[in-house]
């Protein structure tokens, strides 16, 4: 896994603000920007530390930050369980696909539009085997990301590097992969329960 301090290897961009509606993933675009509106794409909201199950946990690396909220459930996380966004969890591989390679550097950027004080953002990448025709669950992703990008202010309430440029960007390597992949970026705040989540298709080349 490639495990980063928020600003190592993080190129930040900065941008007027817009409405709140929290984030997505813009470039490339996530499966939520394509299929959902706008404010829908921004508001996959559920409990963080996936891939756990439960809530009430500490953040072992800050454990002053809010306990978590369940994490989505097998079948519901890319829509991080919202209804409006059910259409998302459907299986198969009829989604559209942004071209990659493996051992490909991809860039990934998130937008914000509410000021969230952030721990981590986690990458977590489909296993080599895994099955489109099932819905995305945990057993689908390896267990550990792919890369990670985590903030290292603490306590978060007087921590002042907390808070995301927008946009930002993540650069990591993609493993060896063919194929049809999913990549599930989630953004874990640091003063709330929850984390934001996002899907994006990937077409590794054969």
């Amino acid at each position: 896994m490639q495990t980063r301090n928020f600003g190592a290897t993080v190129k930040a961009m900065t941008q007027s603000k817009v409405a709140p509606r929290h984030g997505t993933i813009s470039e490339p675009a996530s499966r939520a920007n394509i299929y959902l509106l706008e404010w829908q794409a921004n508001g996959l909201e559920s409990g963080k530390f996936f891939p756990a199950t439960e809530g009430g946990l500490l953040d072992p690396f800050a454990p002053d930050d809010v306990p978590s909220d369940p994490p989505p459930a097998d079948g519901k996380i890319a829509s991080a369980g919202q209804d409006f966004a059910a259409k998302l969890d459907q299986p198969g591989s009829d989604w559209q696909k942004h071209p990659v390679g493996s051992g490909q550097e991809l860039s990934i950027t998130w937008t914000f539009h509410a000021p969230h004080k952030t721990r981590r953002w986690n990458y977590f990448l489909t296993r080599q085997g895994w099955d489109p025709s099932l819905p995305l669950s945990r057993a689908q992703f390896e267990s550990a990301p792919v890369a990670q990008f985590q903030n290292s202010g603490q306590p978060y309430w007087s921590a002042e590097n907390l808070e995301p440029e927008d946009p930002t960007r993540h650069t990591f390597t993609l493993p060896q992969r063919q194929g049809y992949h999913v990549l599930l970026s989630v953004w874990e705040v640091a003063d709330t329960a929850k984390g934001f989540y996002q899907v994006i298709d990937l077409d590794f080349a054969e």
